[in-house]
């Protein structure tokens, strides 16, 4: 992730950069107003994230549960200056907003999934999921390849982020978010 200039944007700048003529493709977050650039994913990571898509979808879909989203804009109600676009996203059918927005979804989902890619940084991927968490979500997993294992983030008691590694011989539980899904995570990582 690359930072493009030190002037403050909102949501509403980011959604006409990201329309504007030569930009197809190019995707961009704001974090307190911050624009940052994503740079395309690699094979592992876009195979990563079509597999635990898939998982996460037909045990959604399902049970009527609500939308799978990749890729999507989320910005917390209320606040302009900051828009992630988690790699895989769950909202329940219960917080989706009616109709469903055509520009980017004014809250964070139930779940975040990020996928760490290569040149990413640990350190980013926590901030970021401090962020989605402390504007509604319930949970984040970032999904770590080199490490074949997922960080679980919640929201502790007292405010702060907890974190769970969960190893590839281990099974993700998608409690309370999704209640019943469990992933055997050799399933994700062969």
């Amino acid at each position: 992730m690359m930072v493009l200039q030190q002037k403050t944007y909102d949501i509403d700048d980011v959604w006409e950069l990201a329309h504007q003529t030569g930009n197809d493709g190019r995707r961009f977050e704001l974090m307190d107003g911050e624009l940052f650039e994503m740079s395309p994913t690699g094979a592992e990571h876009g195979s990563l994230a079509v597999i635990l898509s898939h998982h996460i979808y037909s045990f959604a879909n399902a049970r009527g549960l609500g939308i799978v989203t990749v890729e999507t804009g989320h910005h917390p109600p209320g606040d302009r200056s900051t828009l992630l676009a988690p790699d895989i996203a769950f909202t329940s059918k219960a917080r989706l907003p009616q109709p469903i927005p055509k520009k980017y979804m004014p809250l964070m989902p139930d779940l975040a999934v990020e996928i760490l890619s290569p040149g990413d940084s640990i350190r980013q991927a926590h901030k970021k999921a401090a962020l989605y968490l402390r504007h509604g979500a319930q949970r984040v997993w970032i999904v770590l390849p080199a490490k074949k294992g997922i960080d679980v983030c919640r929201a502790a008691p007292n405010g702060d982020m907890e974190r769970e590694f969960i190893g590839r011989e281990g099974s993700l539980s998608g409690e309370p978010v999704l209640p019943g899904f469990t992933l055997e995570l050799r399933r994700l990582f062969v």
